[in-house]
């Protein structure tokens, strides 16, 4: 067998270019500087004795005390070597920063200096000195302005090698924006040094150590906007070092046992030696000089040697508290992992970005049970060698304590259940056990799943008392655990589970049944080898609510939404708050929105100020809602003014109108979507007739209208809006060719022609077949008695010369001071920020502050990079202006807003019905028609 041979070259400076130099002989295990660990554990546990080992790009002083070990336990041969030189190499301080949570990375970028700066010039950001800029000296403005002419230069140069739309555009709209610091280019310095200040301060409390970004390197590719802490990859980042730590001390321990044992032999020897001498020297009588020497010699080596042997067993002592302290700690500190994936894996039923894997947490569970098993052997041998006194008792307990805490917290529930169930409805399920291969072969393990409410939930994580009560009656609960040897999982899955029948318990106040909390337990015993007697496991899923129809799924969907988006990782189950900040609201429903409808567009400001007007029931209101709170009844109890349904209820119907029709019209920006009657006139009072936007019905559960500019009856201009099309009439007619047959609709806000921005959704008309029937076709036709027939599409005054000089229509270019324009793409989203200006404490009655729309500059004739030179400006307007301006102020034409029918046509039958236009004040709209031609 070939040796596994490592050594230090001689000493260098700690900041020394030249890296640690390693004596290799014989085949090469190649390994980066972050499989130390891996390296640690191949040594503790014997794997690959055979193979040398090469450490590629490593640290020196993170990799000092284990090649001191390798060169300690391993001499090098003098045949047959070479010594390799290896570069050091450094982590750029924002690979590390692209890590951390969202959360955490929320506030840490303003407006005027945005994450995608710091993901595009990361590298060039940090090998600038920023630091040795005086902020108070004014001498120094000349060199920050040049750092800000070449943060410029980089954006523009990077906008123009994009070849996607949506990432030039924004890297255009950056730069431009940087501009604001050429007036105080010290300011721009000032930002730069607190950002990384604070993103070096949240790597020390996230536990980075600080000489992981002393460094900078260039950062690879990745996205933008930072996914929430990973419970496989980061996580275990984190926990790296503490483990390594706790695999060198093991090591210490090990040596230290050696040393003992081995002086122990030498003592023994010597000792044997004495008394031998000790028989001649009383035999000779005195005629050997020389011994009564050598045996005080002996004896005082003797004395020496039982010196070092009880140091020895005081530092073994104290080695096997300093491992139980630090396997406690790594223990800890998994099991916090383990519940951040938990907790990642109920945030993931609101869109929350979520990694599944879970076997880098596997890995860790089974080194931190090989741990414990060392270290019990090493127990096990100190009390032999000083017969079981009471700090080995304790150490022995505390280890048996800690085993059964890592074997229980390796019971995972990997595939949850929906957590809307109907009773007699089938689902499967399937819990995972991260200490699988551990199992004892041939003891087979069986877990059984129960239903328990919520007070018993809450007994098992208080570890009060198992469920006993059976409140509900679970068919298919029970599932082997099965070891699979290609992927090393252990899972048991539950296939054909049902609720036959649930037992509720007795309601609080008004609350629901769709209200009401429950879930499954699994439990099992498992046996572990090396563990006298089997391990009794439990776990829960995530709450679910038990349904009878299908008629209550909406409200218990608004029940695990509340729940997951709101509920705190360590409560008591399933206790939830009643009122959250409005920003937490609005975050949640565009995670949720953009995770069911599938698609990178998240909610702009101005969709999340009319959803929060409608959800607090103030129209008029202009301010910050950020800081409301918003109360569970707001969400799903109370019913909306003048409306039959909820806010949940309501904008569920939009998630599941736009999920099946609507995807990748929202997607190609071509529906407005949530906006409201004033927001919608201030924005189209001043566009030519047939111009017209899409926005959800804000009076119909689940429909999208058409609101768009026609003439009136004495020749002035209305705002009219077309009857909602739900789910069923886009089933029967796309909206593609809806939009098509509507003739009084020409051109697209703000002055995008109809037929190019639409045209990749026509479908073909069907051809008449060869069976000699007529072919039949359905159109929509919209008519209105205020205008005779055609009167709408003849006065638009729109020229079509000026279509050539407009983007692509699939992404709309808007005019810089047009309230509606182009949406960031979510990875450049700042989620929980509406409005500019100072934020206000939890209030439900805010003081109205004058602010303005972030992104509409005030002067009318400013330059926008989303609007050609020649695209005709609209008048600037504030937000207060937007949101206070009523309808007395309008022009009377645009006063009158109602909304037209739709007429049938049936050629052939010569029959023709209209309908008679609903009056404007009506809170029931018709439902629209179709022709038949």
């Amino acid at each position: 067998m070939l040796r596994l041979l490592a050594s230090l070259s001689p000493p260098y400076p700690p900041n020394s270019p030249v890296a640690p130099s390693l004596i290799v002989q014989g085949p090469v295990l190649m390994l980066s500087q972050d499989c130390m660990s891996d390296l640690l554990h191949i040594v503790m546990f014997g794997l690959f004795p055979g193979a040398a080992l090469l450490l590629l790009s490593m640290n020196h002083q993170s990799f000092s005390p284990l090649l001191a070990l390798l060169s300690h336990r391993f001499s090098p041969e003098s045949t047959g070597t070479k010594r390799i030189h290896m570069p050091c190499s450094t982590m750029a301080q924002w690979e590390k920063v692209k890590c951390l949570p969202t959360q955490v990375l929320s506030d840490l970028y303003p407006s005027q200096f945005p994450m995608e700066v710091r993901y595009y010039l990361a590298s060039w950001i940090e090998e600038q000195h920023w630091d040795d800029f005086d902020v108070d000296d004014p001498n120094q403005e000349a060199q920050a302005l040049q750092l800000l002419e070449q943060i410029v230069s980089f954006l523009q140069d990077m906008a123009h090698q994009k070849s996607n739309v949506v990432e030039r555009l924004r890297l255009q709209h950056i730069a431009v924006n940087m501009s604001v610091f050429r007036s105080q280019p010290i300011l721009l310095v000032k930002t730069v040094q607190d950002i990384l200040r604070q993103e070096r301060e949240l790597l020390i409390q996230m536990g980075t150590p600080s000489s992981a970004f002393a460094g900078s390197s260039a950062p690879q590719p990745c996205s933008p906007v930072c996914a929430p802490l990973s419970a496989g990859s980061a996580g275990r980042d984190e926990g790296c070092y503490n483990m390594d730590l706790l695999v060198l001390k093991v090591l210490d321990l090990q040596s230290c046992r050696e040393q003992i044992h081995r002086l122990q032999k030498d003592l023994h020897s010597e000792r044997q030696t004495f008394e031998s001498m000790l028989v001649q020297q009383r035999q000779s009588n005195g005629v050997d000089l020389e011994l009564p020497e050598q045996v005080q010699k002996l004896q005082t080596n003797i004395q020496q040697v039982e010196f070092n042997v009880q140091a020895l067993f005081v530092k073994r002592a104290k080695l096997l508290e300093e491992a139980m302290v630090c396997l406690d700690q790594c223990q800890t500190h998994l099991i916090h992992r383990i519940q951040a994936w938990r907790r990642e894996q109920h945030l993931a039923t609101i869109g929350t970005p979520f990694n599944e894997d879970l076997g880098p947490l596997q890995t860790w569970c089974e080194q931190l049970l090989g741990v414990n098993v060392k270290l019990r052997e090493e127990v096990v041998l100190a009390a032999q060698d000083c017969g079981g006194a009471e700090p080995i008792r304790k150490l022995q307990e505390s280890l048996q304590r800690l085993l059964q805490t890592l074997i229980q917290s390796s019971l995972i529930v990997d595939k949850q259940p929906p957590q809307v169930i109907k009773t007699q409805s089938k689902f499967s399920t399937s819990v995972r056990f991260l200490l699988g291969d551990k199992v004892a072969p041939g003891k087979s393990t069986l877990l059984k799943g129960q239903i328990i409410t919520e007070a018993q939930a809450r007994n098992v994580v208080q570890l009060v008392a198992n469920p006993m009560d059976n409140v509900g009656e679970l068919i298919s609960n029970t599932a082997l655990l099965d070891y699979n040897s290609s992927n090393k999982v252990t899972c048991a899955t539950f296939k054909n589970m049902c609720i036959k029948k649930i037992k509720r318990a007795d309601r609080r106040g008004s609350e629901s049944v769709t209200e009401e909390k429950f879930a499954i337990h699994f439990s099992g015993e498992v046996n572990i080898v090396g563990c006298d007697s089997p391990c009794k496991v439990q776990t829960l899923s995530c709450p679910i609510v038990v349904i009878v129809h299908g008629s209550q799924d909406i409200n218990a969907m608004a029940t695990i939404v509340w729940d997951c988006a709101f509920s705190d990782p360590d409560r008591v189950p399933f206790v939830v708050p009643d009122r959250v900040p409005w920003k937490q609201m609005c975050m949640t429903l565009e995670s949720k929105f953009m995770s069911e409808v599938q698609t990178q567009r998240g909610l702009d400001v101005y969709n999340q100020h009319f959803l929060a007007q409608k959800i607090f029931n103030k129209p008029d209101y202009s301010g910050d809602f950020s800081n409301m709170l918003v109360t569970w009844s707001q969400f799903n109890k109370e019913m909306l003014p003048g409306r039959a349904f909820t806010f949940w209820q309501w904008f569920d119907g939009v998630l599941e109108l736009t999920k099946k029709h609507l995807r990748n019209y929202w997607t190609d920006n071509l529906i407005f979507g949530f906006i409201g009657k004033q927001h919608l006139h201030l924005i189209l009072q001043d566009r030519p007739n047939g111009t017209f936007l899409l926005r959800f019905s804000d009076s119909e559960i689940g429909g999208i209208t058409i609101a768009y500019i026609a003439p009136s009856e004495n020749g002035g201009r209305k705002i009219q809006n077309i009857q909602p099309f739900t789910k069923k009439d886009l089933e029967i007619r796309s909206l593609g060719d809806r939009i098509r047959d509507i003739e009084v609709i020409t051109h697209m806000y703000p002055e995008f022609p109809k037929n190019n921005v639409f045209k990749k959704y026509y479908t073909d008309e069907p051809r008449a077949g060869s069976s000699g029937y007529i072919g039949v076709s359905i159109h929509t036709k919209v008519a209105d008695e205020g205008c005779p027939p055609g009167l709408g599409a003849l006065a638009v005054t729109h020229s079509e010369a000026a279509q050539d000089l407009s983007p692509s229509p699939g992404l709309p270019s808007y005019p810089s001071n047009s309230v509606y324009r182009p949406e960031a793409s979510p990875q450049h989203h700042k989620q929980h920020v509406f409005y500019p200006g100072p934020q206000t404490t939890y209030q439900n009655e805010p003081a109205v502050v004058d602010m303005s729309y972030p992104g509409i500059p005030p002067d009318e004739h400013s330059f926008s990079i989303f609007s050609p030179a020649t695209t005709t400006q609209s008048p600037a307007s504030s937000l207060p202006d937007i949101m206070d301006l009523g309808l007395s102020l309008l022009e009377p034409d645009i006063e009158d807003v109602h909304e037209p029918h739709e007429v049938i046509e049936t050629t052939g039958l010569r029959d023709r019905k209209q309908v008679p236009m609903r009056n404007r004040n009506e809170t029931k709209p018709m439902r629209g028609e179709e022709t038949n031609e």
